[in-house]
């Protein structure tokens, strides 16, 4: 009996995260739970992307299991776009800063008022009521009643923290909850010490502005880290902007405009000049020039008459466009691109495994290290305040925020980065995997080359005929032929204004040529080896086919009732961009080959005119695979660019899988990146663009990881044996929110990365 899987793949928004611990946690409460094939939690989206059998677990019990484990899940309207969720996230940070700028002013008196006692001046710096030796009862309630509020508003990191503790898996705000509620507490009880009179040194014993500073300290960073994180994501904003957000379609032949969500497959929209394409469809009526620059690159606008396809997005230039509806929604062009993009941020880059291992250990490490320090310090000086600051120094000083933060963030600047310039990277592990490569194998038509045939060369041998006549009559004949070298001169005909005859009595001979009637003359057009069969003499051509042979053009031969009338070359012209894209990338240090179908001649001058030495020609579909596999195991890290279904085989084996935008749907769904523009400088490009993203990652996880194992020992005190200084806790604070922000500004970094064309 076979069983059946309903394998789905769902985004599921999530509130509540504060760091990777919080990430990690969903993860691993998600993938024990029965029917979940895989989860993936990223903290700067703020969204797990859960892939489950639907068979046996619904979307709602999902929900269900985030909850439970101290979260909230978002569940998203179902007309909510992407504008709506940033709108959301806006209003986030607002209310972020609110908190901020509340905690703030309690925070400035509180600490105004604990700490103006030791200043100089502090008879001027406080009113006698405050006074803490005249009134010490008044001096501590105060800075009680000032903290109170600072901690109501940072509640967040109490729940949180304590619940994450109950649950056995303590995240940063486990640590900061500890912290401050240690401080807190202890000043609460030496206040009513104070009250009952048993205290006379009240400095010593209150500890209110540390816990109030470092609230209000940790919601700053918050609101900074916020609205840092929404920067990283204006590459897909930018995309998102791209679309129109109405459509004008003809109902009951009038034209009325609806928002561009109620478009439905098969109504008839109208575009003005002007005017945005609202979605994908084929032209029903009118000619026009689009500008189709977003999707291809291409800076001349692209003519679009009856039948032509056009695309949401793109920008109608000139005429007027009537078309119909048949990709709406999440299937347009756009749509897609969008998705890779969103896909590929949320996506987890092997690299990323370290962090998320070391901060999953990380808060219980960094609690018992805070517990050994403090305990240590309070045998060795008997000084209970003094141990709690090295406690409290040394929780607030361990939060792995910037751990969290470090591989996430420089995945979605660079992914988004690559969108921009039209390479889709479809995940994490795709970007990683591209910054190693060191052979790229080309495929040759459609990659290399333009894919399609053109007249390169024609020569009349018959007196009796002129070139155009030549090409007149060849191109009449093989109107009726599909082969793409035929199609070639029915174009160049065409070109140059010729008419075409009728013909009769068409034959075609199968990989040889064709044969026809017109106006009573037997046009006969072909290879050599069916002017061989027809003894057709050749002799005078042999010079001339040589040379074309040697330039990689295809010789047709033309003859005319039995008698050699002339010869046409036809080629597969180089892309004006692949021998420049080659040569960077041999500059890169990367080895470049080529593997085609084609005959051996034709593709070694290919390959001699863009500078490619490595060849293998005479390459069947199903063997490619075979031959990338080939190099692989000569220990090389191997990328594939193809463009057609019958390189699909050899980019899904390849490490990464590199399809030309403009080739089959089958190549595009094989690879790991997507060039949109088609155009071969982008390979390079989309390497490079990996290698910076990788070594963005790796400062970053350098950078927190330094940041930890520097900071945690001065806040445990390991300097102060050597007359060296220990670490406030409200420095730590600072520290901490800096670290993180630090690490989104080094990602932000990527933005000014630049595409090479």
């Amino acid at each position: 009996m076979i069983l059946m899987t309903a394998e789905t793949t769902s985004v599921i928004p999530i509130r509540g995260m504060t760091c990777a611990v919080c990430a990690g946690a969903i993860e691993r409460g998600l993938e024990k739970t029965e029917g979940i094939q895989e989860a993936v939690v990223n903290l700067a989206t703020e969204k797990a992307t859960v892939t489950f059998d639907s068979q046996k677990i619904h979307l709602s019990e999902i929900r269900e299991v985030i909850r439970s484990l101290g979260f909230e899940p978002v569940i998203p309207m179902v007309e909510e776009s992407v504008d709506q969720e940033a709108l959301a996230k806006e209003k986030e940070i607002k209310r972020m800063w609110i908190k901020f700028i509340i905690a703030s002013l309690f925070a400035v008196p509180l600490f105004y008022i604990s700490m103006g006692p030791m200043m100089p001046w502090r008879e001027w710096l406080l009113p006698q009521a405050l006074d803490m030796k005249h009134y010490p009862v008044n001096f501590a309630l105060t800075q009680l009643v000032l903290c109170l509020p600072i901690v109501i508003v940072g509640y967040r990191f109490y729940t949180v923290g304590f619940l994450a503790m109950i649950r056995r898996s303590p995240n940063m705000d486990s640590l900061i909850a500890i912290g401050t509620s240690a401080a807190f507490i202890y000043s609460f009880y030496h206040t009513v010490l104070i009250m009952r009179g048993q205290i006379t040194d009240v400095m010593m014993v209150l500890y209110y502005e540390t816990a109030g500073v470092i609230v209000t300290l940790l919601l700053l960073g918050k609101a900074l880290e916020a609205i840092t994180k929404s920067r990283t994501t204006e590459a897909l904003k930018k995309l998102l902007n791209l679309a129109p957000k109405t459509a004008l379609i003809l109902h009951n032949h009038k034209e009325k405009e609806i928002p561009i969500e109620e478009v439905e497959v098969g109504d008839i929209v109208v575009v003005k000049p002007g005017a945005k394409v609202p979605v994908d469809g084929v032209v029903v009526k009118g000619y026009s020039a689009v500008d189709e620059s977003m999707l291809t690159g291409e800076s001349m606008p692209v003519d679009k008459e009856e039948g032509s396809q056009v695309y949401g997005a793109t920008i109608n230039t000139t005429g007027m466009l009537h078309f119909k509806a048949e990709k709406v929604g999440s299937e347009t062009a756009l749509a897609q691109i969008i998705q890779l993009v969103e896909e590929a941020s949320g996506s987890k880059a092997p690299i990323a495994k370290l962090g998320d291992m070391v901060s999953r250990y990380f808060v219980p490490i960094a609690c018992f290290i805070a517990i050994i320090a403090g305990v240590t310090w309070f045998v060795v000086t008997s000084d209970v305040e003094f141990a709690l600051r090295i406690f409290m120094a040394v929780l607030v000083i361990a939060c792995p925020c910037a751990l969290g933060l470090a591989t996430p963030t420089a995945i979605m600047v660079g992914t988004g980065k690559g969108a921009e310039h039209g390479i889709l990277i479809k995940g994490g592990e795709a970007l990683e995997t591209a910054h190693k490569i060191d052979t790229i194998i080309f495929d040759k038509t459609g990659t290399i080359t333009e894919g399609k045939p053109v007249v390169t060369d024609a020569m009349v041998v018959s007196q009796a005929l002129t070139l155009d006549e030549l090409i007149q009559l060849t191109a009449s004949a093989e109107s009726g032929s599909e082969h793409p070298l035929g199609k070639a001169i029915v174009t160049e005909a065409g070109r140059r204004g010729l008419k075409l005859f009728p013909i009769s009595d068409f034959i075609s001979f199968t990989g040889r040529g064709i044969e026809a009637e017109i106006n009573g003359r037997r046009v006969l057009a072909g290879n050599k080896k069916l002017m061989n069969e027809k003894r057709v003499c050749l002799d005078e051509l042999d010079t001339i086919l040589n040379l074309l042979t040697k330039e990689g053009k295809t010789p047709m031969y033309i003859a005319i009732d039995g008698e050699l009338a002339g010869l046409i070359g036809v080629a597969d012209p180089v892309k004006a961009s692949s021998k420049k894209a080659i040569g960077m990338l041999k500059n890169m240090g990367i080895e470049v080959a080529m593997i085609t179908g084609d005959n051996e001649k034709t593709a070694h001058a290919i390959g001699a005119e863009v500078g490619i030495e490595r060849i293998r020609a005479e390459v069947l579909p199903r063997d490619k695979a075979k031959a990338v596999k080939s190099i692989q195991e000569e220990g090389r890290c191997v990328a594939m660019v193809g463009d057609g279904i019958n390189d699909a085989p050899a980019l899904a084996q390849a490490d990464v899988g590199i399809a030309i935008g403009q080739g089959t749907d089958v190549a595009i769904e094989s690879a790991n990146i997507v060039l949109m523009h088609s155009d071969l400088m982008d390979v390079g490009t989309a390497i490079l663009l990996s290698k910076k993203t990788i070594r963005n990652v790796k400062q970053n996880l350098a950078w927190a990881f330094l940041y930890n194992i520097i900071l945690i020992p001065v806040a445990a005190g390991i300097l102060l044996p050597f007359g060296g200084p220990s670490l406030n806790p409200m420095l730590a604070a600072g520290a901490m929110g800096l670290s993180s922000i630090s690490v989104l500004a080094n990602a932000l970094r990527l933005k000014r990365f630049k595409a090479h064309r």
